[in-house]
Formats: C-alpha cells, structure tokens, sequence
C-alpha cells in the first residue's frame, strides 16, 4: 500500500515539476535563443540568424505541438524592410527584447463569429539595429490559435518603402488551398503540392496543410489602414517561398501609390498565421483581436439583415438605374430592411446619375 501511494506522490511530484518547466518556458528571451511560446505551449516562435551570431539576416520559425507531437509548420520566416533613402533592415544586428508581456484583453463585436471577444496572447518586442544605427522593432504576439507579428520604427522622416522582405517558407509537400490573385479577390482556391505547384501571384487568405497532417494555418494580415497599402503573396521566384508583394499600379487601375509611404513613427500591418485545426482555423477571431478598436463609438444603428443584391443575377447590373429599382421594390415585397447597391454604382445610367454627395 505504502508502494503505492509513494508512486502516486512522485509521479504528482513529477507532474508538477513538468508543469513548473512548461510555464517557464513559454517564453524564453536570450541573444541565441529568442523564443516565444502560446499561454497553452502549443506554439512557438524561434527568431533566429541564419549565421547563429547577432548580426545579419533574422528569420522566424513556427512550431506546432499536438498530441505529442511537433511539427515544423513554417521552417522560416524571412524579415526585413528596404526604404527609401538607402535604409535597409535586411543585415541587421541585435539589440534587446523586451520582457515578455501578456495581452489580455475583453472586446464585443455587433455582428461576427461571436459577440464577446478574448484576446490572450504573449507578446514580446524584439530591437534591431541596422548599418546606419537606425533601429527597427519586431513585435511578436503568439496566441493559443497562432501567431501575429509587426515592423515598429520610432524617430522622425517620411519614407517611401521600397520592398518588404517579409516572406514564408513552406515545405514542397505542405498541400496549399490558394486563390490566383486578381484585386475584386473573386475567384476560385485551388489545392496543389510538391511538383503541381503553380508559381503566381496569390490572393489572402492562404490555407496551408503540413505533410504529416498534424497541423493547419492560414496566412492573413490585419490593422490595414491608410499608413500602409494591403498586399498579397507571390511565389513567381520560388515555388516554396510566398513573399509579401505590394500592388502593381494596374491593380488600382492606374490610381493611387504602388509603393507605401510612411511617416514615423510608424507600425505596419499585422501578418498573422492562423494555426491549429480546422476547427480552430474557422472559430479564430485573431484577425480581428490585433485589428485597432473601431472609431465608431455607437455602433445601435448597425443592424444586420436580408438584402437584395442584383449583381450575381444580373452581372453589370449596377449601372442600370432600372435594374436598381427593380432589387429595391424586391427588397420591399420580401419584407427585406435593404438592398445592395454593388461597385459601379457611380456609373449608372438609363434613367438616373448617382454621385457621392
């Protein structure tokens, strides 16, 4: 009897041993090792030199833990900015991090997934400084359902940004669900592995799926805002590596800037990896949790509804006055509080002009 219960007390002692190892571990910050572990350890980020040394390229490396096992989800993350002026962040030597903060916060949401939202993850600010002494931060959060991580740079100037180097590396047997890119992001996904996979210019999101099955993420950005341009994903160089690309001026149609310019100090958009099951893939709000709260303060008079919407039925139908009175006396037989008015609505003819006021 005595046997037993001294096994039943080691083993509770080693369990708690290991679980004084995991908490510990969840976030371990030192020059070599810069590692950033999930609030549950299911994640880590690994931020490394690819010359194990504190000058040079800095990458990130994703793993995934799932009963029992790890898997390698994204083996590397290149990082870096080149601006204007001359700058660049591509060879960069390390400074600092900062201490291991947790982000714990509580937002509601008038329409989504769900109304009470959670954001809990672990952050960890990471300082680099470049050839000319400028200083560049990387920002890393790590959540239970993935990653998301940002540029920083303080100081004065406005700059252009000429390229981000920002670019995953995805393993030639890691099956990929991505769409062409074209900029109404209107298209169909394809899926595609090893030798089938085509080299394009791709649109957000990206779904990816490991070799060894254990482990689903999905490629996404957030806090887009008028500081920064939205991109997309091009593997055109290497099939296996899909780089952040800003827009071709054809995107916009020939209006607005191909190239971002940014005046400090200024953060970029988030990048943000979505990772774990399927399940987890469709229930994550993390897109949203690292998006800046609304300006809108009261958000009553935002009601979801039914809606008419010509444009699927009527391709073009936009920019016919006619057509659009038709939906519209739709919506009223229907009981439906709206109709849609789809783009083009600002070249619409026969019978009525509309202008924005």
């Amino acid at each position: 009897m005595n046997t037993i219960k001294n096994h039943i007390s080691m083993n509770i002692f080693s369990k708690a041993i290991l679980l004084v190892v995991l908490l510990y571990s969840f976030m371990v910050v030192s020059a070599r090792n810069l590692t950033v572990r999930s609030p549950n350890g299911k994640i880590s980020v690994h931020v490394f030199n690819e010359n194990n040394s504190d000058n040079g390229k800095w990458s990130l490396k994703v793993n995934y833990f799932n009963d029992g096992e790890i898997t390698e989800a994204i083996s590397s993350i290149d990082l870096g900015l080149i601006l204007s002026d001359g700058i660049s962040f591509m060879d960069m030597k390390f400074l600092k991090s900062s201490k291991p903060f947790l982000i714990k916060e509580n937002y509601t949401m008038p329409h989504g997934k769900s109304s009470q939202r959670h954001n809990t993850g672990n952050e960890v600010v990471f300082t680099f400084e470049n050839k000319e002494k400028k200083k560049l931060d990387i920002i890393i959060r790590v959540y239970n359902d993935g990653i998301a991580f940002r540029y920083s740079i303080i100081g004065k100037g406005n700059f252009t940004v000429q390229n981000e180097l920002t670019s995953y590396a995805i393993d030639t047997e890691t099956t990929r669900w991505t769409q062409k890119w074209n900029p109404a992001n209107e298209g169909l996904y394809a899926s595609m592995s090893g030798d089938k996979t085509q080299q394009e210019e791709w649109c957000y999101p990206a779904l990816f799926q490991t070799k060894d099955n254990n482990c689903w993420f999905l490629l996404h950005e957030s806090a887009v805002d008028g500081t920064y341009c939205g991109s997309k994903l091009s593997n055109k160089e290497d099939k296996n590596k899909y780089k952040i690309t800003f827009p071709d001026p054809k995107d916009g149609r020939g209006k607005g800037e191909s190239l971002p310019k940014i005046t400090l100090p200024w953060k970029s958009p988030w990048r943000v990896i979505i990772i774990g099951n399927l399940n987890d893939i469709v229930a994550s709000t993390l897109v949203d949790d690292v998006a800046p709260p609304s300006v809108i303060k009261n958000t009553n008079w935002i009601k979801p509804g039914a809606v008419s919407w010509n444009y699927w039925s009527d391709n073009h139908g936009t920019r016919d006055f006619k057509t659009i009175c038709e939906f519209a006396d739709l919506a009223v037989a229907m009981g439906w509080p709206y109709t849609l008015l789809d783009w083009e609505w600002d070249s619409m003819g026969n019978g009525e002009t509309w202008k924005m006021p």
